[in-house]
């Protein structure tokens, strides 16, 4: 970014780490880091794998959202279909792909990826991908044996509308709702 001449005074250097937790989807750790001007410090992490969050985009406009409850704030929300990739190498593609037709059943013609995004990076360096699907067809739903998920659309207007009067609270589903609609914009 233009007008940034100091960054390296910003850059943090890890002189030690050890892992406290190990789980399936995430590992905590406890890193010593080296900080500008001799000091140090201590960070706590999580690394996760990666994920992947889709827009499915109908030819009516309306996009293919779920509502699930989600334990950790026990709330059920609404969401755009997301999930995590299967190891650190998968393609971030083919892994929306399989997650847009576990979830929903829906297949798409078309992909377009509309970036990358860190969730929580202050704590996390998860990164999600986003891409907006279009040319649906439906199939088959494969839902995971934990997923429970009742599906649904809603124009991309009234979502957009339900992000902005906070009743989507999921931060990749906004993210990946405005992107989508700033796409479309330029086209």
């Amino acid at each position: 970014m233009p007008g940034f001449d100091h960054e390296e005074d910003l850059r943090e250097k890890m002189l030690s780490s050890e892992e406290i937790f190990r789980g399936r989807v995430m590992h905590v750790f406890r890193d010593r880091i080296a900080l500008s001007g001799g000091r140090t410090g201590e960070r706590e992490l999580l690394r996760h794998i990666g994920a992947v969050c889709i827009v499915p985009l109908t030819d009516k406009g309306e996009v293919v959202l779920e509502r699930q409850f989600r334990y950790a704030p026990g709330l059920v929300l609404t969401e755009i279909p997301a999930g995590k990739l299967d190891s650190p190498e998968e393609d971030r593609l083919a892994a929306a792909r399989r997650e847009l037709s576990e979830e929903t059943g829906y297949l798409a013609e078309e992909w377009i990826d509309l970036g990358d995004f860190y969730p929580a990076p202050a704590y996390s360096d998860e990164r999600i991908t986003l891409f907006l699907a279009r040319g649906l067809r439906r199939g088959p739903q494969h839902l995971d044996a934990d997923e429970t998920l009742h599906i649904f659309t809603l124009p991309l207007k009234d979502a957009l509308e339900e992000v902005a009067a906070g009743r989507i609270p999921d931060a990749k589903t906004q993210m990946a709702l405005l992107r989508t609609a700033q796409f479309l914009r330029g086209e």
